[in-house]
């Protein structure tokens, strides 16, 4: 198992003007952009945007950072055996399989196994 990438969640009502300081300080487009639920979703160097209204952002589990893995039941494993919590999945999305976890401190994550393919395009 392992950590391929790890994104810092930024929040925002409304995803283009979210968006453009963060592609002049990256240096380049989104490598995502896609509609999950009622929240539009887009990555950009090591920052994950998320937009919507702040009803659609509540309905959403709360995390700190999003991280991409290799194995994501090898991860499940070893949290739990550290004490964390899984709050919510795992679930497929538009990117993989996802779950949310508490960690003993209190910090909650979000832990991602992209496709292959999205893997390979972005990572390679």
């Amino acid at each position: 198992m392992a950590i391929l990438k790890t994104y810092a969640r930024v929040w925002s009502d409304e995803m283009d003007s979210a968006l453009r300081p963060l592609v002049e300080l990256v240096g380049a487009e989104c490598d995502l952009r896609f509609a999950f639920g009622d929240v539009e979703v887009a990555a950009l160097g090591d920052f994950l945007v998320i937009a919507g209204t702040p009803e659609a952002a509540a309905k959403l589990p709360s995390a700190s950072a999003t991280v991409v893995v290799s194995d994501l039941e090898e991860t499940r494993r070893l949290l739990t055996a550290h004490g964390a919590e899984i709050t919510f999945g795992p679930a497929k999305g538009p990117t993989g399989s996802y779950f949310f976890a508490r960690h003993r401190d209190g910090a909650e994550v979000e832990y991602v196994q992209w496709t292959s393919e999205l893997e390979n395009r972005i990572l390679t």
